[in-house]
């Protein structure tokens, strides 16, 4: 474990970075914190309700694919482990492009960035609602260039809320932002469902979210304004500066706290992403298997359990994100460990109603929901936690680099392969095309998901153990003697060395 003088990486400044405080160097009063960033009270909160409609644009778009499974894979004909291609080109586009725009959000107008991402990803999105059947490739393109638009918005927008706020109202900003995760995934397979319904016609359903993401794209212009980084946490002692991305890179390599607790959030996102993606097929097939559905045979296929597990998620997510953050608070006044140790015990209470929703599945419909809604409201009491770890354990001018890296690493050993997986390992366990066996191996592959939730919890646990020394050292950052620092003079910036001031 580093120590304390190991991050002595030195900060630099460019030309355009914005103004540090203009109060002669001293520290913000609470009072002033809210002025700090250059941003009112009133436009700070209404910038969160924007970033929180575009966050629920995101994940409505990604799991509307994942509602009306069953007609993309009546209409192309196409086996499980295709089927969860889908889902793994979007999430491998957007993981390899995380880390640019981590880059670039760390030193260039995140407001910009986040406008034409998301410009661009409702235009890709539009497109793949117009692929005919014998272009299943195409549909797997822009499936994947869809990741472009949300690259350029996950890795930044939590740290534009981390330079709005701080301690108890960041902490609560973020279980604001994260509801729209659990929300937004449940409205995609709602209107999935819904949609094919009415227009008898799966791609009507990929037609919702490109006219609300250019709505998304004009409030980000004209009601989000860029914050200054870091400025509601400057120290007196010295302004923080960019370093170099490997420098960065290095730094987050010696975080313990963030590099655990990245690795236990990838076992979320395998867990999240292969339940996301099969679920509600499994839960048709299940239905098929007991007779109390009928097999797909012509368009538009039975997606009522797409609608259920929508709604079952929108609640479970609610629910989950909340008592996760208050549990939380409540465990803080006990021991500073508090945010691992709700996260690992959430995955590990996790684990056993996951197993118990796959095996009663052919039993009780109604027990398989019930133990669903369980294991969901566990895993969801995660999210914001997590993101709160980072931006404590992390300093202000590192947070999107560190936003991306672990998009990647948790995205790339997690619901990037987990969809593929599981379908690849339900192909290889049928022993013959049996409405029987397309239930049975798609059941055995989704045991994975349980072992997959101890480990992590396990890693969290490990968490715990280096929480407290590194939220110190973020907290207490001071350059080394040679690092250049910001010494305000009439609100500007001027680089000198701590030795210059000495002499």
């Amino acid at each position: 474990m580093a120590d304390a003088s190991a991050d002595t990486t030195p900060f630099f400044s460019d030309d355009n970075e914005e103004e540090g405080p203009t109060n002669n160097g001293a520290v913000p009063s609470l009072e002033e914190e809210e002025s700090a960033s250059g941003v009112s009270d009133r436009r700070a909160k209404l910038t969160v309700a924007v970033l929180c409609f575009v966050n629920l644009l995101n994940y409505m778009d990604r799991f509307t694919v994942a509602g009306v499974l069953t007609d993309i894979e009546h209409f192309f004909n196409i086996s499980d482990g295709k089927s969860g291609l889908l889902q793994t080109v979007f999430i491998c586009s957007y993981m390899f492009l995380a880390p640019l725009f981590g880059y670039l959000g760390d030193r260039y107008n995140r407001k910009v960035i986040m406008c034409v991402g998301i410009f661009f990803w409702s235009l890709v999105t539009l497109a793949s609602s117009y692929v005919s059947k014998e272009y299943f490739w195409a549909l797997l393109l822009t499936r994947g260039l869809v990741g472009v638009g949300e690259a350029s918005y996950s890795t930044i927008a939590p740290t534009i809320i981390a330079d709005l706020f701080v301690k108890e109202k960041r902490t609560n900003m973020l279980s604001i932002f994260y509801f729209a995760i659990p929300v937004g995934s449940g409205m995609g397979y709602i209107v999935g469902s819904k949609v094919v319904s009415v227009a008898k016609d799966w791609h009507w359903a990929l037609r919702v979210t490109p006219g609300l993401g250019l709505l998304a794209v004009i409030l980000l212009m004209f009601v989000v304004k860029e914050p200054k980084r870091g400025a509601i946490e400057a120290h007196p002692e010295h302004m923080l500066h960019r370093t170099s991305w490997l420098a960065d890179m290095k730094a987050l390599c010696r975080n313990p706290s963030f590099l655990l607790s990245t690795f236990g959030f990838t076992a979320v996102a395998f867990v999240t992403g292969s339940l996301a993606l099969w679920a509600p097929a499994f839960l048709f097939r299940a239905g098929v298997f007991t007779g109390e559905k009928q097999p797909c045979l012509k368009d538009p296929c039975d997606n009522s359990d797409s609608l259920i597990f929508g709604g079952v998620t929108v609640v479970s997510g609610i629910l989950g994100v909340a008592s996760g953050v208050q549990v939380s608070k409540k465990l803080r006044i006990k021991t500073p460990r508090a945010d691992p140790l709700v996260c690992a015990a959430a995955l590990l209470l996790a684990a056993p109603f996951l197993y118990l929703s796959v095996m009663f599945a052919q039993a009780s419909t109604v027990a398989t929901y019930v133990f669903i809604f369980l294991g969901e409201t566990f895993l969801c009491m995660n999210w914001a936690i997590v993101a709160d770890i980072l931006l404590y354990v992390v300093i202000p001018t590192r947070r999107s680099t560190a936003e991306a890296f672990q998009i990647v690493l948790s995205h790339l050993f997690g619901d990037a392969v987990s969809p593929y997986l599981i379908g690849v390992v339900s192909d290889s366990m049928k022993t013959s095309d049996s409405y029987m066996w397309d239930f049975r191996s798609l059941q055995m592959s989704l045991l994975l998901c349980s072992f997959v939730a101890v480990g992590g919890g396990a890693f969290f646990l490990a968490t715990a153990l280096f929480i407290e020394k590194d939220r110190h050292l973020a907290e207490n950052y001071v350059p080394s003697d040679d690092a250049p620092i910001v010494v305000p003079k009439r609100g500007r910036s001027t680089k000198v060395s701590v030795a210059s001031v000495l002499i």
